[in-house]
Order: C-alpha cells, then sequence, then structure tokens
C-alpha cells in the first residue's frame, strides 16, 4: 500500500520538512540582518529585530536645565522646571533619579529625594525639581525614563557604510577589491577547465585515466598545505603579494573542482551529435565551441556559483596573498574583521556591512540557482 501511485511515503514527508527547515535556518539570519541594517543603534540595543515593526520600551536617561541659568526662587527654596523631550515630545511610563532603580516611579508622583529635594515627572515629559541652595545647583540633575518609542528606520547606516570615506567604517573600496579578485578567479579557472574537462571526456590520448585519478585524488587535499609553498614560490618568482597572486591561487585551488563537474557532464552529452560533427569535418575545437560548450552551460553556470561564492567569502587565501600593510587591497571579509575589533559595540554598523558583503552572492545566487541543480547532477545518472 505504500507504493500507491499518489501517495507519499513517509521519507518523502521527512525529505521535504528538512528542506523547509533548512531554507528557515537560512532565511531566518539574513532577513535578521537585513532589518537591523535599516534600524538606530537604541532600538537594536533595546529589541530583537523581530519586534522592528512595534514600537520600543526603552530607558533613556536625561538632564533637567542648568540649576544655574533655569532656577526660581520659591519660597525658602528653588524650583527648576520643564520638559525633559524638549520640542521632540514623548510619552514616560515610569522614571528614576538612580540607575539602580530606574522605574521607582510612575508618571505624576514626586519623587523624594532626601532633605527636603523632590522631583516630579509628568506623563508628557514636564518636571518639576524643587530644593535649597545647595542642592539646585551645579549641573542639571539626571533622570531616567521609560519611554515608548515608534519603530525607526534609516539609511544611515549604509551612508556611513558605503559613502562615508572613513578608513575604518567605509566599504566602498573593499568592495571594490573584492570584485577585483572574485571575477577573474572565477572566469580564469572556467576557462581552464572547460578545455581540460573536454579532452578528458572526448578526445583519446595515453594516460587520460590517470588524470582523472589524479584530478579526483586533488579534490581531497586540503588548501591549506599548499598555502606556505605556493607563496615562497610567488616570492621566487617576483609576483609577491598581488592581485595577480590570489588570481593564480584561487585558480588553482578551484580547478580540481572545475574539471571534475565539467568532465562528468561533458562525457553525458549524445556522442551521436560529436560523432557527427567529426563526420562533417569539425576540428575538435569547433566542436568545443560551437558544440559541447553551449550544451555545457549549466555545469558551467553551476561551478562559477561556486567559485564566486568562495572567492567573495574567503579570508584565508586573501590574508596569505593579497592583503598587505597598507590596506589598499583589504577584502570585505577582512574589513569586517577590523570593523569586529573597532565597532563591536556597533551593532547597526556590523549588520549593514555584513549585509553589503552577503548581497552580490544572493543575486548571483538567485540569477543562476536554476542552472546548480542541473550542473550538478550531471554524470550521476545514465
Amino acid at each position: 500500500m505504500d507504493n500507491i501511485a499518489g501517495t507519499k511515503s513517509g521519507l518523502s514527508w521527512a525529505v521535504q520538512i528538512s528542506t523547509v527547515l533548512l531554507v528557515l535556518l537560512w532565511l531566518f539570519p539574513t532577513v535578521g540582518l537585513l532589518v537591523s541594517s535599516f534600524r538606530t543603534a537604541d532600538q537594536i540595543s533595546a529589541t530583537g529585530w523581530w519586534k522592528a515593526l512595534f514600537p520600543t520600551e526603552q530607558v533613556v536617561q536625561y538632564r533637567t536645565d542648568d540649576p544655574d541659568d533655569a532656577r526660581v526662587a520659591d519660597g525658602a527654596g528653588f524650583v527648576v522646571s520643564g520638559n525633559l523631550f524638549g520640542e521632540e515630545g514623548g510619552s514616560v511610563k515610569a522614571f528614576g533619579v538612580s540607575s539602580r532603580d530606574v522605574g521607582a516611579f510612575g508618571p505624576g508622583d514626586t519623587a523624594d529625594m532626601g532633605e527636603g529635594e523632590s522631583m516630579t515627572v509628568e506623563e508628557d515629559g514636564s518636571y518639576t525639581w524643587r530644593g535649597n541652595d545647595d542642592q539646585i545647583s551645579g549641573r542639571g540633575q539626571r533622570v531616567f525614563v521609560t519611554t515608548t518609542t515608534p519603530p525607526e528606520f534609516t539609511t544611515a547606516n549604509y551612508e556611513r557604510v558605503l559613502f562615508s570615506g572613513d578608513r575604518t567604517d567605509s566599504m566602498a573600496k573593499a568592495f571594490f577589491n573584492t570584485l577585483t579578485v572574485t571575477i577573474p578567479a572565477t572566469i580564469i579557472p572556467i576557462l581552464i577547465a572547460a578545455f581540460a574537462a573536454y579532452a578528458l571526456a572526448w578526445m583519446d590520448f595515453p594516460g587520460r585515466a590517470l588524470l582523472i585519478a589524479a584530478i579526483v585524488a586533488l579534490l581531497v587535499v586540503p588548501l591549506q598545505l599548499a598555502l606556505i609553498p605556493l607563496l615562497k614560490l610567488h616570492n621566487e618568482v617576483g609576483i609577491g603579494k598581488g592581485y595577480l597572486g590570489v588570481w593564480l591561487a584561487h585558480t588553482g585551488f578551484g580547478l580540481p573542482l572545475a574539471i571534475y563537474l565539467l568532465r562528468n557532464y561533458m562525457v553525458g552529452l549524445p556522442r551521436d551529435i560529436i560523432e557527427n560533427a567529426k563526420v562533417d569535418g569539425a576540428t575538435d575545437f569547433q566542436i568545443f565551441t560551437k558544440i559541447v560548450l553551449p550544451l555545457s552551460f549549466p555545469a558551467l553556470a553551476s561551478f562559477a556559483i561556486f567559485q564566486f561564492l568562495w572567492t567573495w567569502n574567503d579570508l584565508l587565501v586573501a590574508l596569505v596573498f593579497l592583503i598587505d600593510s597598507s590596506g589598499d587591497t583589504t577584502v570585505m571579509t577582512r574589513q569586517i574583521v577590523e570593523l569586529l575589533g573597532t565597532r563591536g559595540g556597533n551593532w547597526e554598523i556590523l549588520a549593514t556591512a555584513a549585509f553589503v558583503s552577503i548581497a552580490v552572492p544572493l543575486c548571483v545566487f538567485f540569477a543562476m540557482q536554476r542552472f546548480l541543480v542541473r550542473g550538478l547532477l550531471a554524470g550521476s545518472v545514465k
């Protein structure tokens, strides 16, 4: 009965539920970064991003007006009055005159501060501070107000991260540096791997099976093993730390996977098409450029997604082969690490910088994701 057409097995439901859970696990942090990037620092510290559309309750510290300028005589003492919110306005839900109990009193209550000194705060923020000459002097009295603030969204975070020109906060230069690394590091291995994959799939030559086995073996070699020897080689040939070195490094580390994916796809193309083209007198280069390459676009796109995401999010290879003490070649991943050190408490800046760093990969993935599954499954079934 479990195999009746039109019914779904328990395993099928489990797969679908797992897929939904994985999507949600990926979606929630991304949406959280997007929402937080448009919020102010006060609202981020007060509530989570999921409450961004609702009013928030915050404790804000205010000071009364300077007693030396605002106090007036009131019988044997003095009084200072005014409005804590000023022209901005607001609503008081509770207030306190000590940081140990910021919500000790409600609107309209009078806080006894000892020795005849008192503070009264109304719901609209109006206050009256009474005391003697010694008490009503010096700086204004601190008042901790619990108030409800409406939802607030701003683009100031993006202006600061992208257009401020500040070397510490700005991501603009790092953004273009990352593009300079990623685009060539994606295109170069695809070009080389496409030629190699065609040769391994459709050309007969001695040692072809050994080359395929070597490429498969290279897939399991950790790139960390090659970092230091490769950097020494770069220094010896004179390319040192620079864009050329990081392009070649990413190309070398990405070629085994690229050749493996493309070869598996190309070997599954119809043999009749290739043989008919050869009968008609087409050369291997013509077959490759006019037949195989257009038909292999799904595999090319799937590897392009992987390579682009890997190079865009890379920090280790960039640190070894590119970034120097001048900071002129800093990529976005390195810039975010520096922001964590200098702006560790500025969550609005960190959230904005993080979302800027994932915006381009998201666009690339959604633009090419329809080719991803087709390219990855190539050669897996007959």
